[in-house]
C-alpha cells in the first residue's frame, strides 16, 4: 500500500502543504518553519537533485538513493494563509514569504536530461506568465493560458461555470471570473495529463509550477468575512485536492504535490517570459563576464588532467618510436629480414 505524507499547518500564518508524496520521500511531523526563499531548494531535494547550499531543515528526511519522484507540482495560492485540507496531515509554517520561482529547478532538469523530453510548465494565469519546455509544448498545446483564452474556455460546455456550485460567486463579476479562470486552468491541466499518461514512462522527471492570484482579488473585492470568500476557498480546496489526485494517478503515486499559501508576498515579483534557448548577459552594459556555474571547478579539473595525461602519453609514445630499432623492435622488419636471408 502507498502511504502519503501530507502537511497542513495548525498555526496561523503562511504555510506549505504537501498534498502528495511517494513513500520514499518522507516529510517529518513537526512545526519546523521554512523560509520562502528555500522552497525551490526543497523542491530540488524532493526530486533528488543537489543544491548549492545545504538545506538545514529537519522537515524533509533523507531520501532513497535509487528512487526519485517522476514529477513535482507546486501551486502557489495568494490571498490567504492556509486552506482547510483534511486534518490527517501535519504542518510546517512558512516564514519570510518572498517571491520565488522554480527557474533553478527547471534549469537543472534541462541540464541533466537534455537528451530526454521532460515536461516543464510554469504558469501564472492572472499575470499571463508562461514558460514551457520539452514535451509541455505538445501536451499543453491546447491549454488556454491567456485571460482571453480562458474566458473563452469558460463559455464552452463542461466548464467550471456549469459543473461547479458557484452559489454566491457571479459569472458577471470581474474578480469572480478571474478566480474561476484559474480553477478552470487546474481542471484543464488535470484533463490533459489524464490523456497523456505515457509521461510517467519517460526517464526525465517533470516539473509543474502554478501561481494563482484569483483568491487575492476575491479578498480585495469582498473581504475575508464574505460568503464569496467562503465559497471560493471551498471550490479552490476541492480543485487542488482533485488536481493532486490526478497527478498522483498519472504518475502512479510517484509524484510530489505541494501547495504554498501566502496572504501577500513581501516584495513584488517581476519576471519576463523567457526561453531556455535564449542566453542573455545582464552585465553587457559594463562588459562583465558571465557568472561561473557551481560545477565549473569540477569540469575544469576533468579537462585539465585529461589534457595533461594525453600530452604525457603523446610524449612517451613519440620518444619510444624515435628510439626504436626497426631490426629488433618491429616484427614487420624482423620477418622481412628473415625472408631476405632465406631467398
Amino acid at each position: 500500500n502507498i502511504h502519503y505524507w501530507s502537511v497542513i499547518w495548525g498555526v496561523l500564518g503562511d504555510s506549505l502543504t504537501v498534498l502528495r508524496s511517494p513513500p520514499y520521500v518522507t516529510f517529518q511531523d513537526g512545526q519546523w518553519p521554512i523560509s520562502g526563499e528555500k522552497v525551490p531548494d526543497l523542491v530540488a531535494l524532493t526530486m533528488g537533485f543537489s543544491i548549492r547550499e545545504d538545506l538545514d531543515w529537519p522537515g524533509l528526511a533523507a531520501g532513497s538513493l535509487f528512487q526519485r519522484p517522476r514529477a513535482n507540482a507546486l501551486i502557489v495560492v495568494r490571498g490567504l494563509d492556509t486552506l482547510d485540507f483534511p486534518k490527517n496531515i501535519s504542518s510546517y509554517p512558512l516564514e519570510n514569504p518572498v517571491p520565488f520561482t522554480l527557474d533553478s529547478v527547471a534549469n537543472t532538469v534541462h541540464t541533466l536530461f537534455a537528451d530526454s523530453t521532460p515536461v516543464v510548465l510554469q504558469l501564472a494565469p492572472s499575470e499571463e506568465r508562461l514558460y514551457m519546455m520539452g514535451m509541455a509544448n505538445t501536451v499543453f498545446e491546447d491549454l488556454p493560458v491567456t485571460l482571453q483564452q480562458i474566458r473563452g474556455r469558460l463559455s464552452q460546455d463542461g466548464s467550471v461555470l456549469t459543473s461547479l456550485p458557484l452559489i454566491s460567486l457571479s459569472r458577471n463579476n470581474e474578480a469572480d471570473l478571474l478566480f474561476l479562470s484559474e480553477v478552470q486552468v487546474l481542471y484543464d491541466i488535470s484533463a490533459l495529463l489524464q490523456k497523456h499518461k505515457h509521461l510517467a514512462k519517460d526517464p526525465a522527471p517533470d516539473l509543474y509550477s502554478l501561481e494563482l492570484a484569483g483568491l487575492e482579488e476575491i479578498v480585495r473585492r469582498y473581504g475575508t468575512d464574505s460568503p464569496q470568500f467562503a465559497d471560493a476557498t471551498r471550490i479552490l480546496t476541492s480543485a487542488l485536492q482533485k488536481f493532486a489526485d490526478d497527478v498522483a494517478n498519472v504518475y502512479a503515486n510517484n509524484a510530489v504535490v505541494e501547495v504554498v499559501t501566502v496572504k501577500t508576498f513581501e516584495a513584488p515579483l517581476t519576471r519576463k517570459s523567457r526561453s531556455i534557448l535564449q542566453t542573455t548577459n545582464e552585465g553587457s552594459l559594463y562588459n562583465l563576464a558571465y557568472k561561473y556555474d557551481y560545477d565549473y571547478a569540477v569540469v575544469f579539473n576533468i579537462v585539465l588532467w585529461l589534457m595533461i595525461v594525453l600530452a604525457l602519453a603523446v610524449i612517451v609514445i613519440s620518444y619510444n618510436l624515435w628510439n626504436m630499432d626497426p631490426g629488433y623492435d618491429s616484427i614487420i622488419y624482423r620477418m622481412t629480414n628473415q625472408k631476405i636471408r632465406l631467398d
